[in-house]
């Protein structure tokens, strides 16, 4: 594997509707595509027709198109794969199939070892931007007992979707995201006050997960970190 390709890592872009005359908005720290996340090059591919509402919902009629997208960042010299949605978990098999290099298109993938962190008697808490189709089959749990330890809670309804679901897309400004998610943190810990860590599914969210951290003080998981120590291991921090 050439020092380029495991320096550089490959991102999974949602279809925004964007037009040629839309207002571009420059990477927010903390995010996917922000340059000081990684220290590292980053590289995109729109998947065509991943319009979020489509991968919200799902549609296996876009596996070809994320598996095309993947294929041409490997083409481009990416060493690792992830996605800017935790929605194209639902291809993760296909996509992993077709290239040679890790892919990690979702923080859910990290449910089996964040409960393994736990006491048996704790939950995970996985935040996610719309809970009505964080299915299942997404979470990854076989075993009942472990599903028992996993509160799932969205944020559909809010300013933040609405505007995620916009063609074309608009900006939620931080503090109004901060307050989503900080306001369903907080009824979901009323409901269950045994959680004791966070999973972050939708990656609009790590723009705020320090502030997070430091009023639920609860450890937080999200998508960079999935990254960060996928790129780590492919590396050796390089």
């Amino acid at each position: 594997m050439s020092l380029h390709r495991r320096l550089t890592l490959g991102i999974l872009e949602l279809d925004e509707g964007l037009s040629p005359d839309s207002p571009t908005y420059p990477p927010r720290e903390g995010s996917l595509l922000h340059p000081a996340t990684f220290n590292r090059p980053v590289i995109t591919e729109m998947v065509e027709g991943a319009l979020a509402d489509i991968i919200i919902r799902g549609d296996s009629s876009l596996e070809s198109a994320c598996v095309a997208a993947a294929e041409r960042l490997v083409a481009r010299g990416a060493g690792m794969i992830t996605a800017d949605c935790g929605f194209f978990i639902r291809h993760q098999q296909a996509i992993s199939a077709a290239v040679d290099v890790p892919v990690v298109t979702s923080s859910l993938l990290l449910i089996p070892a964040l409960l393994g962190q736990l006491a048996p008697q704790k939950k995970l808490a996985v935040l996610t931007a719309d809970s009505r189709y964080c299915s299942e089959d997404l979470l990854g749990i076989q075993n009942p007992a472990d599903r028992k330890r996993v509160v799932v809670g969205g944020i559909e309804g809010g300013v933040y979707v609405r505007n995620a679901l916009a063609r074309p897309f608009v900006r939620t400004d931080v503090d109004q995201i901060e307050k989503e998610v900080d306001d369903r943190l907080a009824q979901l810990r009323l409901e269950h006050s045994d959680i004791a860590l966070i999973l972050f599914e939708c990656t609009g969210f790590p723009i705020v997960a320090n502030a997070l951290r430091r009023k639920t003080d609860l450890p937080i998981y999200d998508i960079t970190d999935l990254c960060k120590l996928t790129l780590a291991s492919i590396s050796c921090g390089v």
